[in-house]
């Protein structure tokens, strides 16, 4: 049998030839010799390389064939997305699934990956240039089994010592990376699996090899622990007569660069968006509606929770019992949580509280939601918002995160403001707006003087089918938790 194999392995080197693209020494590896160390007997191995000949003869027709990759929809209705990052270059291979670029919507940033392996022959756009859904992406030049998307391989578990002892050289391959990445952690001879993904699904990106180099330079440079020593008694010295202090001269101000000239530049990506949803809703009526809490005894109750939220890996603010009270008001109140068609003709009573939260991130306005937040925790939604403040303020935020919200806050107490009055997110038919929590005194119900935790809340809703009754009730309902947590309990399912 060995003498047989070594024959059909002469045989398929022979035919090979006459397909000059199977040469490299790639190819060969990734079309006959990895697959048959997969198999553990010599029948096996005999069956493969019939398998694998018939393979590289059916695919020879297809090998050069150079295919426009066009980019595909990527929903919500988007036409046209900027590009950021190319993570390849023309000439560069690629395989399938692996990332080719990163693309910014008006709500958030897609990495476009290959469907073929190949060599990317042609770049249609730059960095920062406007690319068309359904128009040409790159061009790639196919694999000789690029094309075939029927053709389905079976990988049978690996046994074979010697397939062990190939895999193990290739390291970190099935860590999550782009080329540039992978690139990158050759020249610096790193093992990308010994590096800590920070990106979706625990995507390697630069920043976290630069991460990983820093930590690494500060582990060698650690400080090594003195010898104890006890210095001998230095002899008298007669003291000088301390000098006088000279005062300090203030500096000059550094001065601020002024613009030589007026630049104008193209209304992109986020902001984009924002003229977009704006203008839609400054077609809605609002009605306003203003109010102050004593959240004396939240701020009271966040402290005592405190400790066991960090013990938990929790950092928990006061807007998880907020949205939380939100959510337990929207239950007795769901046309507040509601939506609107286009012309105002049919209202969608929405079973989901997917409540969002505007965030001032450096891309701009961004108003992510905490999913089904009526079936959460307070502790649940603590974590989801940490998750959703650090992906903000890294700008990873993803397309599931910026969409499907049904009702909207917006936090203007943490920048410091007291009073706003927030615009509608259509199609949403409410928003309100946060004040910063002030210390002031306020009187008792014996008309004492006391020191009381105030905020203002400013709500704005769509007086087309929200009346002022019904909005002023909903505020009382969110404003009795608040002031007294305990009644959340009564209501929590």
């Amino acid at each position: 049998m060995a003498t047989l194999s070594r024959r059909v392995s002469i045989k398929c080197l022979k035919s090979w030839k006459n397909y000059q693209h199977w040469t490299t020494s790639l190819h060969l590896r990734r079309h006959l010799v990895l697959p048959c160390l997969k198999y553990d007997s010599y029948h096996k191995t005999f069956r493969a390389l019939i398998s694998h000949a018939r393979l590289l003869h059916s695919s020879a027709g297809n090998y050069g064939k150079v295919e426009s990759f066009n980019l595909s929809d990527i929903g919500e209705g988007i036409r046209e997305v900027e590009v950021k990052e190319w993570f390849v270059k023309v000439g560069d291979r690629v395989s399938q699934f692996e990332s080719i670029c990163e693309v910014k919507s008006d709500k958030a940033a897609v990495t476009i990956t290959s469907r073929y392996d190949g060599i990317i022959r042609k770049i249609y756009y730059d960095v920062d240039e406007i690319a068309l859904v359904g128009k040409p992406l790159v061009d790639i030049e196919l694999d000789g089994d690029a094309s075939d998307p029927k053709r389905v391989e079976v990988v049978e578990a690996v046994s074979d010592s010697s397939t062990d002892d190939l895999m193990t050289k290739v390291k970190g391959h099935n860590v999550l990376a782009t080329p540039a990445v992978r690139k990158m952690a050759i020249e610096y001879k790193i093992n990308l699996s010994d590096v800590k993904g920070m990106g979706k699904d625990g995507r390697v990106m630069k920043e976290d090899i630069l991460q990983y180099l820093e930590d690494k330079d500060k582990r060698k440079m650690a400080p090594v622990k003195p010898t104890t020593t006890f210095p001998k008694e230095p002899p008298h010295v007669t003291p000088v007569a301390k000098p006088k202090s000279v005062p300090s001269v203030p500096q000059k101000p550094t001065q601020r660069p002024v613009i030589g000239q007026d630049k104008t530049e193209p209304i992109r990506g986020v902001r984009k968006a924002m003229v977009k949803i704006m203008t839609e809703a400054l077609r809605i009526p609002p009605f306003g509606y203003y109010d102050e809490i004593d959240v004396t005894q939240l701020v009271k109750l966040r402290s005592e929770v405190k400790a066991v939220a960090e013990a938990r890996g929790i950092r928990i603010s006061y807007m998880p019992f907020i949205i939380k009270a939100t959510s337990l008001a929207l239950l007795q109140y769901p046309i507040l949580n509601s939506s609107v068609d286009e012309k105002c003709e049919n209202i969608t009573y929405k079973a989901a509280h997917n409540i969002g939260l505007a965030m001032d991130t450096k891309e701009g306005l961004l108003v992510p939601n905490v999913k089904n937040v009526q079936s959460l925790t307070v502790f649940e939604i603590a974590s989801e918002l940490n998750r959703l403040q650090t992906f903000g303020e890294s700008g990873k935020l993803g397309q599931e995160d910026l969409t499907g919200g049904t009702f909207s806050l917006s936090n203007i107490g943490s920048i410091g403001g007291t009073y706003a009055r927030p615009v509608i997110v259509p199609p949403e038919v409410a928003i309100g707006a946060l004040g910063k929590i002030q210390v002031l005194p306020r009187f008792d119900e014996n008309e004492n003087v006391k020191k009381a935790h105030i905020m203002l809340v400013s709500w704005s809703a769509d007086h087309r089918i929200i009346e002022g009754a019904t909005m002023a009730r909903f505020s009382n309902l969110w404003k009795s938790y608040l002031e007294n947590p305990s009644l959340m309990l009564l209501d929590l399912k």
